[in-house]
């Protein structure tokens, strides 16, 4: 059945011509329902694949009886109700139809046709809600297929989105670590839309963005009265995220001493709202994310290793925009398509020079600077293609910054080294495979400037 529509297909299975007649007679005076009437069981199942949305069948048939009938139409088309009618009115049979299944249970009494006509308007209502609801679902799922919801084609994108498959098939911990604005949100979501759990909410909590005082009521709810504005019960976020995914933003930023509490959380599967005393089950995978490097957290004392080790699962690390090569023109085209769509404008272009003024920038906010950025040039643009003088980056870069200035080749390989040396933690020995060169050239260029 469509969505938003009332069509339904209709099987009639009833041996009692005049009962068939009656029913079929009932069910057509609605021109949306297309009815075919059947007076055996065999006929019905034969014709099954036609993927009727309900069928109606006698308790008793020639062929066979009605939960026999019953569970053969479900094993075949689990998505077609049932309504079983019967002569009788059997307290006992009524329960096994509709423990083994059927949408409803019917009496052959004289107000059948009343009851038959308000039990299809219920399921038609009900369909069309389940059909909306299933649309949605399918077009959540394709947002978040990753080819969709990441756009990239550079080697290290590709390798996220091989950790990502693998964390799809399971439950399993997932830690996303990587800078502001590269996208954690993101990939957690097309985790969840793809994994197993796909049908249950999705749960997001940035602890950052929590008052330390709320956090412990936030994750795990709390009773009427805990606490000076707790008017009511209050549901947290572990119990709202039931039978789907709890993601954990930035929870490096988290307390130290509610650390504690969701380790307990995590390693127990059960919570205790504040103020209350009752036991209640988890149930809801856990995928979080932090921008910080949980390691040096850790000697810090600013995280605890237990924690640590109990979240860290599946580790996806996601690069930062400038080490992805040319996923950048892929996503500025993108960006500048989406607005234009979005505000109804034609597609605007990107000229050479303005790809070349976007490649030589290292954008430290990421793909969401990136976004911004494009929605801001189409905006900026005169015309039909955006050029460099309409693409503004809110803050100077430190790599395009250099090439402005007076000096030697040799300043500028200082700088440059200098620039990937704060970019990399003083890392000298990832520098120098960046850039290609002997770490002993680094030290040398170093001690020449001392």
């Amino acid at each position: 059945m469509e969505s938003g529509s009332s069509n339904l297909k209709i099987f009639v299975v009833e041996d009692d011509e005049w009962y068939q007649k009656l029913l079929v007679h009932t069910l057509s005076l609605n021109p949306d329902h297309e009815v075919i009437a059947f007076d055996n069981a065999k006929d019905c199942l034969d014709k099954l694949h036609q993927k009727p949305d309900l069928v109606t069948i006698d308790y008793r048939l020639p062929d066979m009886n009605g939960e026999e009938l019953l569970e053969s139409i479900l094993r075949v088309s689990p998505e077609t109700a049932v309504i079983a009618v019967s002569e009788q009115e059997n307290v006992d049979t009524a329960v096994s139809m509709l423990k083994k299944g059927a949408y409803d249970y019917l009496t052959k009494t004289k107000d059948i046709r009343d009851r038959l006509l308000h039990l299809i308007a219920n399921f038609s209502k009900n369909a069309d809600l389940r059909s909306t609801i299933s649309n949605l679902q399918k077009e959540v799922e394709q947002k978040y297929d990753f080819q969709n919801s990441m756009i990239g084609q550079s080697n290290r994108i590709k390798e996220v989105f091989k950790l990502m498959q693998k964390a799809t098939s399971t439950n399993i911990t997932v830690m996303v670590n990587g800078e502001t604005g590269t996208g954690k949100e993101v990939v957690a979501k097309s985790i969840h839309y793809n994994s197993i759990v796909k049908e249950g909410p999705f749960v997001a909590v940035n602890m950052s963005a929590i008052p330390k005082e709320l956090a412990e009521s936030e994750l795990f709810g709390h009773e009427k009265g805990s606490f000076t504005g707790a008017g009511q019960r209050h549901k947290g976020k572990f119990e709202q995220a039931k039978g789907g995914t709890l993601f954990l933003d930035e929870i490096g930023e988290m307390d130290i001493n509610l650390q504690a509490k969701l380790l307990r959380a995590l390693q127990e599967r059960e919570i205790t709202r504040v103020g209350g005393s009752e036991t209640i089950k988890t149930d809801c995978r856990i995928i979080a994310a932090t921008h910080r490097n949980l390691l040096d957290e850790m000697k810090k004392g600013n995280f605890r290793e237990d924690l640590y080790y109990r979240l860290f699962g599946l580790p996806i690390n996601l690069p930062a925009l400038r080490d992805r090569d040319k996923d950048v023109i892929l996503l500025a085209k993108n960006f500048v398509k989406s607005f234009c769509e979005d505000n109804g404008m034609t597609v605007k272009t990107l000229d050479n020079a303005a790809l070349q003024k976007l490649m030589a920038y290292s954008f430290p906010g990421n793909i969401r600077e990136l976004k911004s950025i494009m929605e801001l040039a189409v905006v900026m643009s005169d015309n039909d293609s955006i050029g460099p003088d309409d693409i503004t980056f809110a803050q100077t870069d430190t790599v395009t910054d250099i090439y402005s200035e007076n000096m030697t080749m040799r300043d500028y390989e200082l700088k440059i080294v200098q620039v990937y040396l704060k970019k990399f933690d003083n890392d000298i020995k990832a520098v120098a495979k960046k850039l290609d060169i002997g770490q002993s050239t680094i030290y040398r260029m170093l001690k020449e400037v001392k």
